[in-house]
């Protein structure tokens, strides 16, 4: 379990990341070779997703709870927003959501 969930919250740093340079770049707020830094952040992404070991579906499926969680977390960490009581139910119910897709027992 924590070497599937290690690699969920590895996997949506790279997306979050991959995205958020772009985005500060827009901004005004970082040099274009950032952009470089993103390319490879969403491609180690993709690459990272595709080291699940269970069907594709369920791999989207189940990451989307984590990227949510991790997500809240890069908002506290990175843009310096403290998350909501709303915010911080909202990652667990996602959580929760990841668990039981992921580590359900299956026939």
């Amino acid at each position: 379990m924590l070497t599937t969930t290690s690699l969920f919250v590895a996997t949506a740093i790279a997306e979050i990341a991959g995205c958020y340079l772009p985005y500060l770049w827009l901004k005004d707020r970082a040099p274009l070779w950032v952009l470089v830094v993103a390319a490879a952040s969403l491609a180690l992404f993709v690459w990272l997703l595709t080291l699940h070991p269970v069907a594709a579906g369920r791999v989207y499926a189940a990451y989307g709870g984590v990227y949510i969680a991790t997500a809240v977390a890069w908002l506290w960490i990175v843009d310096g927003v403290r998350p909501t009581v709303w915010d911080v139910t909202g990652s667990v119910v996602a959580i929760l959501g990841m668990a039981i897709i992921m580590f359900a027992p299956r026939s």
